[in-house]
């Protein structure tokens, strides 16, 4: 059988006296809190002998009613005038931690952020760059010589057709042997780059040439008539596909990590031969981790040394070529094309601290 409590008119009074003096030490609402839980709370002494009133003999419940009752008024009293001296005081240093100095200049148009584009492609120029090679770059409005006929496209190749190429309405040029003829495009690759270089720059040739490139494509969640490659050429003396696979895995390694890794598939460019496919090991892959491809390769055609005045049977050589925009796209989880192009701070403002 439950202990019956006993109204203890002394122990009461002092338990609320002593409620009393610690709400005047208290300091924070969380402190006055705690004491009004301690001694106005269900198990507080306060609590328990209200409750034991009904006990008493009905001559002494008056009198324990009216102590009880002073009690209780003199603790809400103490607690209420405490609660809006701490409340203020608690309010006041929020407003002076807060506070801002109008008289200091400010910052009226707000810094943007950088594209991460650009400095993706930085990276990837590092990376060529830390291997010894060089970074070569050339014209984006370029002689279909330059970009079609050099690389070994023929005249009905469907890349040179109107659907896929953007022509300079009205601008001629010189071909590399001199006959005026050759229309101007955007150049819808930076292969154009690497012809330049071998004419210009000589063997044995190790570069990179980044830059942005121009097709006749819609803009939708992959695609945009503007973009960037990365395309890669080495040409030297027995250059083999071996060397081509070394410096795929390492750029991947570069690009995604230290898991990241490579294959070849078969395929066919007119630039190359033999030619290949090129795709990623890539983890997060829609559906589980598998292969997804990245960009294309091989050795260079004979055809293109040729064009450049190097003798095939001396010299051999290796290219390949990786799409920027689908780089970024699978390195950080973006789904549409749109983000990169729409020029939305916000969208920047995530790489920021990545830099």
């Amino acid at each position: 059988m439950a202990d019956v409590a006993t109204f203890d008119a002394q122990a009461v009074t002092e338990a609320v006296a002593e409620g009393i003096e610690k709400i005047k030490n208290a300091s924070t609402m969380e402190e006055l809190k705690a004491i009004k839980t301690q001694y106005a709370g269900a198990d507080s002494a306060m609590t328990k002998a209200s409750k034991a009133i009904g006990a008493l003999p009905k001559d002494q419940k008056k009198d324990a009613g009216k102590l009880m009752g002073k009690l209780r008024a003199d603790f809400g009293r103490a607690f209420g005038t405490k609660e809006q001296e701490v409340k203020a005081a608690e309010e006041a240093a929020k407003l002076a931690a807060e506070a801002v100095d109008m008289t200091q200049p400010v910052r009226r148009h707000p810094l943007g952020a950088r594209h991460p584009l650009p400095k993706l492609m930085e990276d990837v120029q590092d990376f060529f760059i830390s291997m010894g090679w060089q970074v070569a770059d050339g014209p984006e409005v370029e002689t279909e010589w330059y970009d079609f006929d050099a690389l070994n496209f023929g005249p009905d190749h469907p890349a040179r057709q109107m659907q896929d190429t953007f022509y300079i309405k009205g601008n001629q040029a010189k071909d590399a042997a001199g006959f005026v003829g050759s229309n101007m495009v955007m150049r819808t690759q930076t292969s154009s780059d690497q012809v330049r270089a071998l004419i210009t720059r000589g063997v044995p040739l190790y570069i990179a040439c980044t830059g942005r490139v121009f097709r006749t494509d819609e803009l939708d969640a992959t695609h945009t008539p503007v973009f960037h490659q990365c395309e890669a050429l080495a040409v030297d003396k027995h250059l083999t596909m071996a060397d081509l696979k070394g410096v795929l895995d390492k750029l991947a390694v570069a690009m995604f990590g230290p898991e990241a890794k490579s294959r070849l598939r078969p395929s066919y460019f007119p630039f190359t031969e033999p030619s290949a496919e090129l795709d990623l090991w890539f983890p997060d892959k829609k559906g589980g981790p598998g292969w997804i491809e990245w960009g294309g390769c091989g050795m260079v055609n004979p055809n293109v040394l040729k064009s450049a005045g190097l003798d095939p049977t001396v010299y051999s050589g290796f290219a390949f070529g990786v799409g920027i925009e689908r780089t970024l796209l699978l390195r950080h989880d973006i789904n549409d094309m749109h983000d990169l192009v729409e020029g939305d701070v916000r969208f920047s403002e995530q790489f920021a601290m990545g830099e």
